[in-house]
């Protein structure tokens, strides 16, 4: 594979690199600080620098091995460093009472008071997948987009949390609606066209270099080229230079303003935000996993209520069985477990009586209205609707197949 090194390592004679010539010309006052160890140690650099730029543009190649865990106090969690992703991971955290703390808005680390072992640092998105496999990083927040392309399969990555409920968005190929692809509108049809054979294959430009040549490999679409660009894709069948693209979309505006279409077939990956973690951190950091646990418990709570409500009305009845049969004799006032009924006592002619029921259900926000219209129509009065927070399991789900994953 040819390499194209940047041109201040370009077209130098083999001898500007000899153990007697310095990289930089010193003044006489300095010279004493070019000895020839110094000289090695920056040839040594360059390198290993050259070697870096080799190993960086081969497309589609497997990701470096997961470096051995280097001993440190704190727990590194990633963080995007800018966007809608990074607010929302933020505002992700406060709502489950982890506040992030950045002293200064230019700096990249941060602190989590209430993770006095954690310490937060502000990554592109990519760099944080770079980061966990290379054990710079022990968790991360980035969509499953960039963790599936960058991360490209590595077993040492796992995922802690698949659904944070941000990021909502699905990788798809999309073409245009016009010409030749008028009347294309699967992914099979488009693979079958007569125009692309190995001379001219259908040319796809991306910015997913590993999951895009996966995905055609897999459905044994042969003939495709792929190009790599990384914005304004949608100009590039219009400008000539590619006959689809393949892009994360969102609410499909952004094609049907340029003329595209998305295909049947064609949603390489459904997204959103996830929480993920170095395998190898966890098993083998101090604390790691206790932090986990910590950030699990919390997320779990939080989202598990997000969009839920807690609705408490009272019925009149002559005991909790006959009125829980009339609530449930309701499709939408069962709730997550069953509606909780408790009976409610008054005082009256000096005595203490049953008159009512308390009915607490919790529903979700799109069944709120039908429910408390349910559960007027079988007496219910004086009902009352809260938002919930925090609903706490007895034992959080995910951290039970964290722990089958890791064979702990």
């Amino acid at each position: 594979m040819s390499i194209l090194l940047p041109t201040n390592l370009q077209q130098r004679p083999c001898h500007s690199l000899s153990p007697t010539t310095p990289l930089i010309s010193p003044s006489p006052s300095s010279s004493a600080f070019f000895s020839p160890a110094t000289r090695r140690r920056c040839v040594r650099f360059v390198t290993s620098s050259v070697a870096s730029l080799q190993s960086s543009v081969a497309i589609g190649s497997a990701p470096a091995p997961a470096a051995v865990v280097v001993e440190r106090d704190q727990i590194r969690l990633g963080l995007p460093s800018k966007g809608r992703m990074a607010a929302d991971a933020i505002d992700l955290l406060k709502d489950c009472q982890l506040f992030v703390k950045q002293v200064n808005p230019r700096q990249y680390v941060a602190q989590i008071p209430q993770l006095p072992n954690t310490e937060v640092w502000f990554q592109r998105p990519k760099d944080i997948v770079r980061k966990l496999l290379s054990g710079d990083l022990d968790l991360g927040i980035v969509g499953l987009d960039t963790l599936s392309e960058f991360g490209q399969g590595n077993e040492d990555l796992i995922i802690v949390h698949e659904a944070l409920n941000f990021g909502d968005c699905h990788l798809s190929i999309a073409i245009p609606n016009y010409g030749i692809f008028e009347n294309i509108n699967s992914l099979k049809e488009l693979a079958q066209m007569p125009q692309w054979s190995e001379e001219r294959p259908l040319r796809v430009a991306t910015g997913f270099t590993y999951l895009g040549p996966k995905f055609m490999k897999e459905n044994g679409i042969k003939h495709v080229a792929f190009s790599t660009a990384d914005g304004a894709l949608e100009a590039a069948p219009a400008m000539g230079i590619a006959d689809a693209i393949l892009d994360l979309v969102s609410s499909g505006t952004t094609l049907k303003e340029n003329n595209l279409k998305e295909i049947e077939g064609g949603v390489v990956l459904e997204s959103q935000a996830v929480l993920a973690a170095s395998r190898r951190a966890l098993t083998d950091r101090k604390g790691a996993l206790n932090t986990v646990h910590e950030i699990l418990e919390r997320l779990e709570a939080h989202l598990k209520a997000d969009g839920q409500f807690t609705v408490v009305a009272n019925m009149r009845g002559n005991s909790a069985q006959e009125v829980a049969e009339r609530v449930l004799s309701q499709p939408l006032l069962s709730g997550l477990q069953g509606p909780t009924i408790s009976p409610v006592y008054c005082k009256q002619d000096g005595k203490v009586s049953i008159d009512y029921y308390a009915i607490v259900i919790c529903v979700p926000k799109k069944a709120l209205y039908e429910s408390v219209k349910q559960l007027r129509a079988v007496g219910g009065s004086g009902v009352l609707v809260s938002p919930l927070t925090y609903i706490f399991d007895e034992e959080t789900p995910r951290w039970g197949q964290l722990l089958r994953n890791l064979k702990l």
